[in-house]
């Protein structure tokens, strides 16, 4: 098995840095993607109500041997149940369908600016946690104006943001906030959704060189930024080549050319303008 790092989070708990993501796996494959991401090394799952595959994330996980402790399980309370009761309603479901006792890490998927729920909602997550329910809380898809929110009025720092990043949309700006505040930061659609940046021709040059995949290139590359990063499938090869990632590293060149791919355009809604609950 290889060995990976985990992070420090701002609450005293810690994170595996490399997880895998269930966003639009099925209900009748994601079972076996977990299971083959547990056998392969992996410690931490990220879900989350949307996705519609809690039920049988929980299921899979009834079946793995390992101690509860060794494994991080992350799901995201869904727009539709922002609000501080409805929040509250809507964690114990999640809870239920995972068939878990707690939750490691709890987010609020998006923020919503036009229902202005979202800091109502981080009370109820703060409570949470008071009652040890969940280990962890954060958000995703949260820009510096609303954890400032979220922060000055409640007083609580948001362990983790989950957001767009990939080497076209690095967002670097709050990756800075991020790191004064000591929140950090969580990638989803970590390689733009495949295509056309897996084939990019700086990208190949750096794969050829390290004798890897340009999904691994990638991968690796958010590893060196201190990121923690979810690539989803729920294919067995693809799950354990995604995580052969830490017997290689980038250098400064790469890590160079990489930068020089920035676009500065989400593939992704704007979370100041997302309003789908």
């Amino acid at each position: 098995m290889n060995t990976f790092p985990t992070l420090h989070l701002n609450d005293g708990n810690t994170m595996p840095q490399f997880g895998l993501g269930t966003w639009q796996s099925p209900s009748d494959q994601v079972g076996l993607a977990v299971r083959t991401a547990i056998e392969a090394g992996y410690r931490a799952i990220d879900t989350a109500t949307i996705y519609k595959n809690e039920a049988a994330i929980g299921e899979a996980l009834s079946e793995i041997l390992l101690p509860r402790r060794q494994l991080h399980i992350t799901t995201k309370l869904w727009n539709s149940d922002q609000g501080y009761d409805t929040a509250l309603k809507a964690f114990d479901a999640s809870l239920a369908r995972l068939r878990l006792e707690y939750i490691d890490l709890y987010l609020i998927h998006w923020p919503l600016p036009s229902h202005d729920k979202y800091v109502d909602t981080w009370k109820a997550l703060v409570r949470l946690r008071q009652e040890g329910r969940v280990k962890s809380i954060g958000v995703s898809n949260f820009t510096i104006a609303h954890l400032q929110r979220i922060i000055d009025e409640t007083g609580l720092t948001p362990a983790i943001n989950q957001i767009e990043l990939h080497p076209w949309f690095p967002q670097k700006s709050l990756r800075d906030y991020h790191a004064r505040k000591g929140i950090i930061t969580e990638s989803w659609s970590p390689i733009a959704q495949g295509g056309a940046l897996l084939t990019d021709p700086g990208i190949v040059r750096i794969a050829q060189k390290h004798g890897r995949t340009p999904a691994q290139i990638i991968l690796r590359w958010h590893i060196e930024l201190g990121l923690v990063v979810i690539p989803k499938s729920v294919t067995p090869a693809r799950i354990r080549e995604n995580f052969a990632l830490f017997d290689f590293k980038l250098d400064a060149d790469d890590l160079s050319a990489i930068a020089s791919l920035e676009t500065g355009k989400r593939i992704g809604p704007d979370p100041d303008t997302f309003d789908m609950a």
